[in-house]
């Protein structure tokens, strides 16, 4: 609240004290910044202890730290540490019950948001995999909250942040001998559904099958529904630099709609949701109408119809929810063949804490 009072301040040049007041507005926002930043830290320390008490029954869990590529636009490309690698967290959850003699499915969770982290909103869909047999990882890829203001503003929308993704699906293969190679699938929804949607673009080989639930799809075309405040997350990105209409060929590069060409043959479910109230139910329309374009085949889609709970319609916990989840992991169950999947909602409901 202090904040926008002190944005809200009318000052008129020539006034007295005017280039002062200023200067203290600004120094007041920068420390207001900060100390968001410092609360998304603690905020997202605070949520990873809740994992292991929401989770922690069924799933052994870890958080590794491993490197994705480069910067793609470097502040000082001479500086002390130029080209290194991006740092970034992943999440890992491994089913307690696994065999270490066997081989188990992998399926890579990319979170959603523009700005955002892997929290605790998916335990639920987590014990529901677990409950499966599925090994899983949640990569915190450049951009997510919760680590500070410079891992925040190196966010590289629809860029490398599908690299750094990509990064942790490596890592668990070279890194555990349980998780199948062979069986590795990937699940977002909304911008973890755009960054699904590249990753088996760009890396069609290494994911047997895939889901996308209401994948942010158009950028071009978001950023004529969404406000200049929402604009401005993309605009003043580095890697992105401009706004729409002086970088057309920059968003369009970063929007699955408009890049469906390179879509191999993964198998890919798509949901959408008309009443949506975050991704337009236009946007993941032109996805489907492109790849129908392009003469692609091996993808199946759903477009329901004002269900409630809008962006979140297939992630909530009423029956109906659960129904279309027992879907999608149909759909993944087909290609990962996990030891454990589920045939019903009984099954499902299984999953949860209590059981009767």
């Amino acid at each position: 609240m202090l904040m926008v009072l002190i944005t809200g301040l009318s000052v008129s040049q020539g006034q007295p004290g005017t280039v002062e007041l200023m200067n203290a507005i600004e120094t007041a926002n920068a420390n207001f910044r900060a100390l968001n930043h410092r609360l998304d830290v603690l905020e997202k320390k605070i949520d990873d202890v809740f994992w292991y008490n929401k989770v922690g029954d069924i799933a052994y869990i870890d958080k590794v730290y491993l490197t994705g590529p480069p910067l793609a636009v470097e502040k000082n490309p001479t500086g002390q540490g130029a080209g290194n690698p991006v740092k970034f967290w992943t999440y890992v959850f491994i089913p307690k019950d696994a065999d270490p003699s066997k081989k188990y499915p992998l399926l890579v969770l990319p979170h959603g948001g523009v700005h955002a982290n892997f929290t605790t909103y998916h335990t639920h869909i987590i014990r529901e995999m677990v409950a499966q047999g599925y090994i899983v990882t949640a990569p915190e890829y450049r951009g997510s909250t919760g680590y500070g203001a410079g891992f925040y503003n190196i966010i590289d929308y629809g860029g490398l942040e599908v690299e750094d993704v990509d990064a942790s699906r490596k890592y668990m293969l070279e890194n555990y001998s349980l998780v199948d190679k062979d069986r590795v699938g990937m699940i977002g929804w909304s911008h973890g559904g755009l960054i699904t949607l590249f990753n088996i673009f760009e890396h069609p080989d290494s994911y047997k099958v895939a889901f996308a639930g209401v994948p942010v799809s158009d950028l071009i075309a978001r950023m004529g529904y969404k406000n200049q405040n929402y604009r401005d997350l993309f605009s003043s990105q580095a890697a992105i630099g401009k706004p729409t209409d002086e970088n057309v060929a920059e968003y369009r590069k970063r929007s699955p709609a408009w890049q469906v060409h390179k879509y191999r043959n993964t198998p890919l479910l798509i949901h959408t949701n008309t009443n949506d109230e975050d991704v337009n139910v236009l946007e993941v329309e032109h996805l489907i109408k492109s790849l129908k374009a392009e003469g692609k085949s091996n993808f199946s889609y759903e477009v329901f119809e004002n269900m409630p709970g809008g962006h979140s319609f297939d992630r909530m916990d009423y029956l109906k929810a659960k129904e279309i989840r027992l879907r999608i992991y149909n759909h993944l169950n087909k290609y990962l063949d996990p030891p454990k999947p589920f045939r019903s909602l009984r099954d499902m409901q299984k999953a949860g804490y209590f059981f009767n």
